[in-house]
């Protein structure tokens, strides 16, 4: 049966605390902000800058409380202070997919979890 891919876990607003251009890749997220959507280390997300456009995708790594900080070549798609969507998908079934709930965290002003969002995905139709 053929797979779709849906959204698993989003962190939405957050801001960029230090861009590491030496650091070998990647991007650090406040561990409390991975626990609070799923996000689990190494895990492939993609990064969605809200102040600039730029996307990019790499890979999550634990970081330090309020952090959020962009590693290697990803330094160069944002600046400290701007915000952005890091957001993970995954491949489901049609049965999975009905049942599948996203987890979403809005950031407060600190990087730390404002709100959670569990999106309801059951489809009405």
């Amino acid at each position: 049966m053929a797979q779709r891919c849906f959204l698993s876990a989003k962190i939405h607003g957050a801001r960029i605390t230090c861009a590491n251009l030496e650091y070998r890749g990647s991007i650090s997220i406040d561990t409390a902000l991975m626990k609070a959507v799923g996000l689990l280390p190494y895990e492939q997300v993609d990064v969605y800058n809200l102040d600039n456009g730029e996307r990019l995708t790499t890979y999550a790594i634990p970081g330090a409380t309020g952090e959020i900080c962009l590693n290697g070549a990803a330094a160069h798609k944002g600046a400290v202070g701007q915000r952005v969507i890091i957001a993970a998908y995954t491949w489901l079934g049609e049965e999975e997919a009905r049942t599948h709930t996203p987890m979403v965290a809005i950031a407060d002003n600190n990087n730390g979890v404002d709100e959670i969002i569990e999106c309801d995905m059951t489809p009405d139709f």
